[in-house]
């Protein structure tokens, strides 16, 4: 970022005609975008804005804070509000008509952002908002994604292992390389995060959609935590809609597996044919349980099949329809006037 857009120079004179610089934020232009999706989090709400603003206070680098309300029905929305009113010159907040889920309220956030480095952290503090100034320091040294992943993770076993599990479906499948995509404490140079936002991608896999993009990654260990109050906002149902955007968002590689399965199958099918026309000819023919085996394996493949075809439809006329991703009920922030603006 240049001089200019980081700070304003505000010029005075002491009573010996030197002349005086005084280093004045600029809240227009930050140099850093923390981007929070926020979602029923009213018992960690405090504890992460005092923690997170003490933090960036005392790395001394203009910065900003952008919560994204996704729909929460507890108080959150009026302790952002509060939070607002408090820090107003560097806490934005948006807030969604509705639940649309965390990574298009990452998403939304990426659209407002001002800043040339953007952070992503998660609302639970399974992450620790002090680790931010260790990202952002490694960037200093000429990368352009630091990407946070859990050195030690402290969920259920159902959730660490699913998410291995997605880990490695991932790398197979798309050939992106990194070590923890669920991991939300990242760090992005502005030009990634613009061209995240350019591809209007339906897919929620902002993680591996950014990977793509970056030109010189890195992934860095960070602490993981037990979650100390709330609730995981995670199920079964979310955790295969991710793994399915996962598969049709970044690769054809399940069409075409699908593909050689069902050559496989045809051929396997054409020498049974023969065999039972054979066994039938020379009377060593015993009854239909084969068949309906046979028959029930060919039809779920078919079913199958027809799920992917319908993941991979339903994403296009998504994108040919252009649906909004999500819809903003308001927005709270400072105007250009530093008078407190709601929109």
């Amino acid at each position: 970022m240049s001089e200019d857009r980081r700070k304003i120079l505000v010029k005075s004179t002491d009573n010996k005609k030197n002349v005086i610089y005084k280093k004045v934020q600029d809240e227009n232009n930050p140099e850093i975008s923390i981007v929070i999706p926020v979602f029923n989090e009213e018992e960690n709400m405090n504890n992460l804005s005092s923690r997170l603003l003490k933090t960036m206070d005392d790395y001394k680098h203009s910065y900003e804070v952008i919560f994204v309300d996704d729909g929460s029905i507890d108080k959150t929305p009026q302790m952002l509000k509060t939070l607002f009113n408090e820090r107003s010159d560097v806490i934005r907040v948006i807030s969604f008509n509705g639940n649309y889920g965390q990574y298009v309220a990452i998403l939304a956030g990426f659209e407002h952002v001002r800043g040339d480095i953007i952070v992503t952290l998660d609302a639970d503090l399974q992450n620790l908002p002090e680790e931010i100034p260790s990202l952002l320091d490694k960037m200093k040294e000429g990368y352009d994604l630091v990407g946070g992943y859990r050195k030690e993770r402290h969920d259920n076993f159902f959730r660490t292992y699913a998410s291995k599990i997605i880990n490695f479906i991932r790398g197979k499948v798309t050939g992106i390389k990194m070590k923890d995509h669920g991991c939300m404490l990242r760090a992005y140079k502005r030009y990634i995060i613009d061209e995240v936002v350019k591809t209007r991608e339906t897919s929620t896999f902002i993680t591996a959609l950014a990977q793509k993009f970056a030109g010189n990654p890195i992934d860095f260990p960070v602490t993981h935590e037990e979650r100390k109050a709330g609730n995981s906002k995670y199920n079964l149902y979310k955790l295969i809609r991710i793994t399915f955007d996962l598969m049709t968002g970044f690769s054809l590689a399940p069409l075409q597996a699908f593909t050689m399965v069902g050559m496989m199958i045809s051929s396997a099918s054409l020498i049974y044919f023969f065999v039972e026309v054979f066994k039938k000819v020379i009377g060593h023919h015993h009854g239909f349980g084969l068949h309906f085996a046979f028959v029930f394996l060919l039809l779920s493949v078919i079913i199958l099949g027809i799920g992917l075809l319908g993941e991979y439809l339903g994403r296009a006329y998504f994108a040919v329809c252009a649906h909004p991703r999500f819809v903003i009920k308001e927005i709270l922030e400072r105007s250009k006037k530093n008078k407190k603006d709601i929109k």
